[in-house]
């Protein structure tokens, strides 16, 4: 073991560095301005309960021949689609003349504890699809499923063909026992009837503090660490605040869809291995024979690759593509390299698939 060499002068210089940040940090902050979200024009085009059912709004009209519907999970917010002017999936499908809508969940609360995966699938899901077919004048839409919403979005295929012309799942679990899916290991052990009746709803906060010690150095210090480099940087800090602005404006879950999801889908596998029935009616994968373009991210924690890449073969599709984005869960959303590569990959797709 050699002793630890420390340079003098590099050691002063950094030190002065971070002095001069910090002082330029409390200027920073000073400017900045309460983060904004979801910069997309849109409208509202039906509402049930908690739930809107949005139509964005681009600079021009779009030329696609059916609109995407985006299903987005239920455990985050999803302005993440469309999260600032030059990080937006929405904004880029809508310049490339593509129609989108979106589910929004709403924030769930005491009168939903016991909204079930048929209340949401076969009910809400159902119902979007058809006032979204209504408004735009067709007789199917073509879905986009994001994460949990990409599981709720294949249940609903298999069992609603007839309205459904082309599937898009993202960063979507479909083997839910992969070795290296964390988030499955912890919660195949948990006795999830007792959470849910001991807690009802699961809080929202509970929820994020699970997800963030799956990378606890990187999520609870190293990215905090490295703020400091930002501080001076009116634009960064605020890119920053955006996002930790959407990490903690979580809904908390409906009990009783949080209890069917976990044992079903986490515990049980049962999307890929077969038994799992929603509102009683069976779920079977190869009902589905829609085209298929799956995209899953090759550095995703949540999701592990391999989690997605199950969907290959499991279904009645003769027409499945996959895209391997190298990137993180989130980074497939507001990259750089996202803004270039996926909405392209997804309107020519389509195009492909009137």
């Amino acid at each position: 073991m050699e002793p630890i060499k420390i340079d003098p002068a590099k050691a002063l210089d950094e030190a002065l560095n971070l002095q001069r940040k910090l002082a330029e940090g409390f200027r920073t902050l000073r400017e900045v301005d309460d983060v904004d979200f979801g910069v997309t024009d849109k409208e509202a085009v039906y509402r049930e309960d908690k739930l809107v059912v949005y139509r964005f709004k681009g600079d021009r009209k779009p030329t696609a021949k059916r609109p995407i519907l985006i299903v987005y999970a239920l455990v985050n917010r999803p302005y993440m689609v469309d999260l600032q002017d030059d990080r937006s999936l929405v904004r880029n499908l809508l310049a490339l003349g593509e129609d989108v809508y979106l589910i929004d969940w709403g924030y769930p609360d005491g009168a939903d504890r016991w909204l079930d995966l048929d209340d949401y699938i076969n009910g809400y899901i159902d119902r979007s699809v058809d006032a979204v077919a209504a408004h735009a004048g067709v007789d199917r839409v073509n879905l986009l499923g994001i994460c949990q919403g990409g599981a709720f979005s294949l249940c609903y295929a298999a069992l609603h063909p007839e309205k459904v012309r082309n599937l898009i799942t993202m960063v979507t679990p479909v083997d839910f026992h992969t070795p290296d899916n964390l988030l499955s290991h912890w919660t195949r052990q948990l006795d999830v009837d007792l959470f849910v009746d001991t807690l009802g709803n699961v809080p929202a906060d509970l929820m994020n503090w699970c997800y963030l010690t799956l990378k606890p150095v990187r999520l609870f210090q190293q990215k905090y660490v490295g703020l400091v480099d930002i501080l001076d940087d009116k634009t960064e800090l605020e890119n920053f605040l955006r996002m930790e602005k959407w990490i903690f404006d979580s809904p908390d879950q409906a009990g009783e869809a949080f209890r069917e999801f976990i044992r079903d889908f986490f515990q049980g596998n049962k999307l890929l291995r077969g038994g799992l029935t929603i509102g009683g009616r069976p779920v079977d994968l190869r009902m589905i024979d829609h085209p298929i373009l799956n995209i899953f991210a090759e550095q995703d924690h949540l999701v592990p690759p391999a989690a997605s890449r199950a969907l290959d073969g499991a279904t009645g599709s003769e027409d499945y593509t996959q895209l391997a984005f190298k990137g993180g869960h989130i980074g497939i959303y507001v990259s750089g390299r996202a803004q270039r590569e996926v909405p392209p990959t997804i309107h020519d797709w389509l195009a492909a698939r009137p």
